[in-house]
């Protein structure tokens, strides 16, 4: 059996693009045979291409909540994936409303897709893609990989979920967006790896100052949100192998350097750390009891957890 594999396909946090900025949040695991994207903000597709997949083996998607950065191109992913020559169903999980949001986006092309279907001979995607609702417990068992929820606290939102992905030994937990959540670090449990969002708080004064609705954004950040130290926090209480951060905020400010993280991190978490970035390979292996040892490939963008 292969590895497993996550590529950080986007790292940011927000909906907002600007020039030379990461893409916002989406995820590609590989875990034994399947290939699981996780949240598809502005960006997803040619993510999962750069980084090798075929958009013709699309298998399964997990929305982790509704807000557009995490959701915003599901359906265009889905529709280019059947463009690029998908024919097999796709299931797509995610909270209530999901089901909604994919009506809503075939409505809109149905022009497109019936005339596509018509000229050009493609199965009817209307009739592939299977949509999943789900609440907090056991998700989905299928073959080797069970996937279990956990609601986690993302004011207003309350249908957001941490993920626990797991197979043949190997455990991948996503926070979601949350607030300081300490029922989340039972949740990740003993994990090889926990993909978990971060802020840094001081951009985050410098974020709110050159907005136009600064304060307001500021309350709703500190609210609904967890700072790098307390992504450090939850890992330690949690034993988990690796801490991965991601959906950062600001993720798009100069004065913010990867040491920046790091010191904020390593007040809370002293084990191994990996910094998102877009494009990131991170490669599982090993004993998978938490006693991993990274080594950076050339180029500093696949990292082994051995």
């Amino acid at each position: 059996m292969s590895p497993a594999r996550i590529v950080l396909l986007g790292t940011k946090g927000g909906p907002a693009i600007r020039p030379d900025c990461p893409w916002p949040t989406s995820t590609l695991l590989e875990l034994g045979d399947r290939r699981i994207v996780v949240d598809c903000g502005l960006g997803v597709t040619r993510g999962l291409t750069d980084a090798g997949l075929s958009l013709k083996g699309l298998d399964i998607v997990f929305v982790t909540h509704l807000h557009s950065d995490h959701v915003l191109e599901l359906g265009p992913l889905i529709h280019t994936a059947w463009t690029a020559g998908l024919s097999t169903p796709v299931r797509v999980y995610g909270p209530a409303g999901l089901n909604r949001y994919w009506q809503g986006f075939v409505q809109s092309l149905e022009f497109d897709i019936e005339t596509r279907i018509e000229d050009e001979g493609r199965p009817d995607l209307r009739e592939m893609v299977e949509v999943v609702e789900f609440g907090e417990g056991e998700v989905m068992v299928d073959g080797g990989l069970r996937v279990t929820a956990l609601r986690v606290d993302h004011p207003p939102v309350t249908e957001c979920f941490a993920l626990r992905f797991e197979n043949a030994g190997t455990s991948v937990v996503f926070s979601a967006d949350t607030a300081f959540f300490p029922p989340l670090a039972e949740f990740s449990r003993g994990a090889d790896v926990l993909v978990h969002e971060a802020m840094l708080e001081e951009g985050v004064e410098r974020l709110v100052q050159r907005t136009g609705n600064g304060s307001r954004l500021r309350q709703h950040l500190m609210a609904s949100h967890s700072l790098a130290e307390e992504a450090g926090a939850i890992a330690t209480q949690a034993g988990v192998g690796r801490l991965v951060i991601n959906h950062l905020i600001p993720a798009d400010d100069d004065a913010v350097t990867e040491a920046d993280w790091t010191d904020a991190v390593r007040k809370t978490w002293a084990g191994p750390l990996t910094i998102g970035r877009d494009g990131h390979v991170l490669v599982i292996r090993g004993d998978h009891t938490g006693n991993q040892e990274n080594r950076h490939e050339t180029g500093g963008t696949e990292e082994r957890v051995t």
